[in-house]
């Protein structure tokens, strides 16, 4: 995207290598201090990180970056796992990416849950934002396979489906949790939903043109291609042969070196 590459010229010198792995590991750090204290102490302290909209704007501003360091969970295994998790995560995303574009997409999720938090004073965490970075992995490498439970090898694909059906069943059950899930997703949606949009309607075209051959053998039609530019077909020159281009339009071997 020339914007993008723009951008990247501009101010990529400035571009933090290795975020997630650090985000991550201070996940972890956080985590030993909740296991270190006391019931009462570690309420008070995540009371102290949490993002929380109306005391930022009375200049609270660290909670803007703090929740992101809050444990999802208090399990040790889990938090260790997540945390290795969340690192493979960005390793592979910045591989793919570049520190930059990567540092962009973190960046503009933590955006749009802050944004959340100061319209609708909701305590935001960092889970759905996590989250966002799993789905743009598993968009980048959907064949990738981890092994879950260390034995079953699984397709990165199928563990964004399955993210995003729980996800779903979270918003049945809740339905007020559609507005943080919204946010926390919205940069996955801006970077990848055009794309999405644009293959399901090729694919909708290419259905279509596959029915219309489908009808016309049917119905001894006297041709089965036809090129949009040229309007030949195989019968006027059995030498041709027809592709679907990008936007559903059926061009012959002619026209297409003509393009």
């Amino acid at each position: 995207m020339p914007l993008l590459d723009k951008l990247e010229s501009r101010f990529g010198r400035f571009a933090i290598p290795g975020l997630v792995q650090i985000i991550a590991g201070l996940k972890l750090l956080t985590f030993a201090i909740f296991v270190l204290q006391s019931t009462e102490a570690r309420s008070r302290y995540l009371d102290f990180l949490m993002l929380d909209g109306t005391r930022v704007l009375d200049g609270q501003v660290w909670r803007l970056v703090t929740y992101l360091f809050l444990p999802s969970s208090f399990n040790v295994l889990f938090a260790v796992l997540s945390a290795m998790m969340l690192m493979w995560l960005g390793r592979g995303l910045e591989q793919a990416w570049g520190a930059f574009r990567l540092n962009l997409y973190f960046l503009g999720g933590m955006i749009a849950i802050t944004t959340c938090s100061l319209i609708f004073r909701l305590d935001e965490s960092g889970i759905w934002l996590f989250q966002s970075l799993l789905l743009a992995f598993a968009a980048t490498y959907p064949n990738e396979e981890i092994r879950l439970y260390f034995f079953l090898p699984v397709k990165m694909k199928w563990i964004a489906w399955a993210a995003a059906a729980l996800t779903l069943l979270t918003i049945l059950k809740a339905p007020p949790m559609a507005i943080p899930i919204f946010f926390g997703h919205l940069n996955f949606l801006i970077v990848f939903g055009p794309e999405f949009v644009r293959d399901r309607l090729h694919m909708a075209k290419v259905i279509k043109k596959r029915t219309q051959f489908k009808e016309a053998s049917l119905t001894s039609a006297p041709f089965f291609h036809q090129c949009t530019v040229c309007q030949k077909t195989e019968v006027d020159d059995p030498t041709l042969y027809f592709r679907i281009n990008d936007a559903g339009d059926e061009l012959c071997s002619n026209c297409r070196k003509s393009a």
